[in-house]
């Protein structure tokens, strides 16, 4: 260990921060907004105002600045790298990567290229949702998923329990509900789709049930928590306090 340390924030370990929508809704192990689910520090920063059905239903419309605020908290307070618990802002893409000098990834759909380049020609990648109808060009273009990506959507606002807890912030969630509703959702999404040669997870909730995807479909699953895991381990090693 070195002897000497460079200092300059008030508290240290962590590499990610994430940006979290005002929400009250339950958070199990395995949803990124649950700090059990990581196995190394992660820095949070609650967005006011910044609710569910507000982010997804309405276009996040009016929360730019706050996201923006948030972002630059989480810089000064050091951490190396942003993300946000909702992969609809993804939207703000650009901008947020423009607000601070750390890197930032929105949202798992940034995922989407990547994934295309893996896959054989003529495979799709699949993307599954917290709701379908609002999942817009302008969301996939801040994703950089241009014509060119073969995609195939599916939401889960056509079930019963898992799109109604989320989008209106309710206090219970029946897991073993929202567990089959994921398995049910993707299940139809391949059955539709049986070109889809991997799943892309779109919402942030989604992880607890990535495994249960995965055997529902027999495709390989890709969500958020494995791309914060990803940038964590890119950045551990340069942790501060650093060296002088």
């Amino acid at each position: 260990m070195a002897a000497r340390v460079i200092g300059g924030f008030n508290q240290y370990g962590f590499t990610v921060g994430i940006l979290m929508l005002d929400t009250r809704f339950p958070r199990i192990v395995g949803d990124m907004g649950n700090a059990a689910t990581f196995d190394f520090p992660v820095r949070y920063h609650r967005v006011n105002g910044a609710d569910p059905d507000l982010v997804v239903r309405r276009g996040a419309s009016g929360l730019l600045p706050s996201f923006v605020e948030g972002a630059r908290a989480l810089e000064r307070e050091g951490v190396s790298a942003i993300t946000t618990n909702c992969g609809f802002l993804v939207k703000f893409q650009r901008e947020l990567c423009a607000a601070v000098t750390v890197p930032v990834f929105t949202s798992s759909l940034l995922l989407v290229p990547l994934v295309h380049r893996m896959l054989a020609p003529r495979r799709r990648v699949g993307i599954l949702t917290v709701n379908a109808g609002t999942l817009t060009p302008e969301h996939l273009e801040g994703a950089g998923v241009g014509p060119d990506i073969p995609i195939a959507v599916a939401g889960l606002e056509t079930e019963k329990e898992f799109t109604r807890v989320l989008l209106g912030d309710e206090l219970e969630l029946d897991v073993d509900a929202a567990r089959d509703e994921h398995a049910k959702v993707a299940r139809r999404l391949v059955a539709e789709h049986p070109d889809i040669g991997a799943i892309v997870l779109e919402c942030t909730n989604m992880p607890p049930y990535t495994l249960d995807i995965q055997r529902a479909t027999g495709r390989p699953v890709f969500d958020v928590v494995s791309l914060v895991r990803m940038v964590h381990a890119s950045l551990v090693a340069g942790l501060w306090p650093r060296p002088v």
